[in-house]
Order: structure tokens, then C-alpha cells, then sequence
């Protein structure tokens, strides 16, 4: 059966679990400023990284619900975790529907590496994902790929806590034996991470790569759209970017100022 036009006026919804998908919105804004883009940060019951399996999947099946019945004509995950752990189940329910996600750039570190050790950071639930696993299994032939869990990093950016001699000493910790072990590539496996990118350089040093995925996330989105004759006209004017949270939108407000450098529209959501 032939699927209904998509109307292209429509918004674009993006969610993660907090604030850090915003740096795939951010990619998404840059490469398509014309498209009109509604994110949710269920940061109520973030971080996602350490919760059961049933628990993540659940909460992304709501947040695509909240999208699809705002009238999103194609839906974001902009977080690895349920990436890796439930994209395929959330596409089967929603077979009709553009859905874009986020994953590490595991195929563009092994590209890149000269020394054969790459690392991906990620959280516990998407270091020891299947999603993960799979990708290294396709890609990371002939190359010694390390995923490190990197724990407190997404609390961090949640409470805009970008820099400073903790954070730096937080990131040290982690990235540090990687760089010691050889890993000249790292992939960053949490869009909450992007944030914290200056520190990460910072610390591994400027003999080594970091790779954000958010940029071929938005291309791929931008592929979509054009392929369903849905991408939007630009009309000269600055889209608002409404933001839904599930926490304080107070602090989810100034988080967001701070991350992107601009004022978002922040509504409370329930999403219970």
C-alpha cells in the first residue's frame, strides 16, 4: 500500500533522553535551517545509560509517541543507547515513518586510524549493546577497537559542568589509558559527549582524532526527506526551536542556552 504524501511543514522531532541530543539538533539546524524541529529530553528519567533494557525501550516508544502526535513528519533518536539497544523494535512499530538514528562512528574511526586502535565512548548500556557489537563485527576487521564506558560524563553535560578542573580530571581518567594504549581515533557513542569535546582534544592530545556522528546524522535525514519530496522551503524566517522536557525547564532552559549558545522555548512535558 502506497504511503500518504508527507507533509512537508511539518516539524522535525528529535529526542534523547536529556539535553544531549542537542548536538544533533544543532548538526540538523546547521545543514537544514529551513526545517521547523520540535526535541524532547526526557531528562525526568535520564540518564539512559544504566537503566534495564525494558526501561529504555519504553521510554523511547513514548518519546516517538509524543513526536508522532505532535505531527512530526520524521523522527531523530539522538541517543546510542537506544540505538543500540531497540532501534530495530521502535522502526517495526513505526514502519510508515522516517526514522533517523544515531550510532558511533565505528566504519569512519577504522577509516581513519593509523595506529590500528581506535575507542568508541559510550555508556555501560551502549558499550555492551548489540547494536555496538554488530558494528565492530562489520567494520573493525583488523582493528583493535576499544569501547569504554565513561561514567558521569552525561550528568556532567546535564548540569552544564563543561569545563573546569574536575570535568577535565573526569575525562583524564578515561581517556588517558586509551591514548596510552595506542587509540589515535576516538568515537564519540554518546551525543552528550560532543559537549564536552574541547576537554576530550584537550586531554588525548593533538595526535589523536575525535569523531562525532551528529553531521552524517543530519545528511542521512536530509537524504530522507529529499527522497519523499518532504524537505521544506526556506521562507527567510528563523524557525523557534520548542523544547519538551520531562525535568525542570528552568534548568533544562539554561543548560540549553549555555550548550547552543541561543534561547530555546522550553515547555514542561509530563511524559509520564
Amino acid at each position: 500500500m502506497a504511503h500518504a504524501p508527507i507533509d512537508a511543514d511539518a516539524p522535525v522531532g528529535v529526542f534523547d533522553s536529556g539535553v544531549g541530543g542537542l548536538s544533533v539538533l544543532r548538526a540538523v539546524h546547521a545543514l537544514l535551517p529551513a526545517e521547523r524541529l520540535l526535541y524532547v529530553a526526557d531528562s525526568g528519567h535520564a540518564p539512559y545509560g544504566d537503566k534495564p533494557v525494558a526501561f529504555v525501550q519504553a521510554r523511547a516508544e513514548h518519546c516517538l509517541h509524543v513526536l508522532r502526535r505532535a505531527g512530526c513528519k520524521a523522527a531523530v533518536v539522538a541517543c546510542n543507547t537506544v540505538t543500540g539497544l531497540s532501534i530495530g523494535a521502535l522502526r517495526a512499530l513505526h514502519p510508515d515513518w522516517p526514522i533517523v538514528a544515531i550510532e558511533p562512528a565505528v566504519k569512519p574511526a577504522v577509516a581513519a586510524t593509523h595506529s590500528g586502535v581506535v575507542a568508541v565512548l559510550a555508556t555501560r548500556n551502549t558499550v555492551r549493546s548489540a547494536g555496538l557489537a554488530r558494528l565492530i563485527e562489520q567494520h573493525g576487521d583488523g582493528v583493535r577497537v576499544l569501547a569504554q564506558a565513561c561514567p558521569g560524563w552525561v550528568e556532567c553535560v546535564e548540569q552544564g559542568r563543561l569545563d573546569g578542573p574536575q570535568t577535565e580530571a573526569m575525562v583524564a581518567d578515561v581517556v588517558t589509558p586509551l591514548v596510552q594504549a595506542g587509540a589515535d581515533v576516538l568515537a564519540l557513542g554518546c551525543t552528550h559527549y560532543p559537549f564536552l569535546r574541547p576537554v576530550i582534544e584537550r586531554v588525548a592530545g593533538p595526535g589523536v582524532q575525535v569523531l562525532d556522528p551528529a553531521p552524517a546524522v543530519a545528511r542521512e535525514l536530509q537524504r530522507r526527506l529529499q527522497a519523499a519530496g518532504a524537505l521544506r522551503r526556506a521562507d527567510g524566517r528563523t524557525a523557534a526551536l520548542p523544547l519538551l522536557t520531562s525535568g525542570d525547564p528552568a534548568a533544562a532552559a539554561a543548560v540549553a542556552q549555555r550548550l547552543l549558545g541561543e534561547r530555546l522555548t522550553v515547555h514542561a512535558a509530563p511524559l509520564p
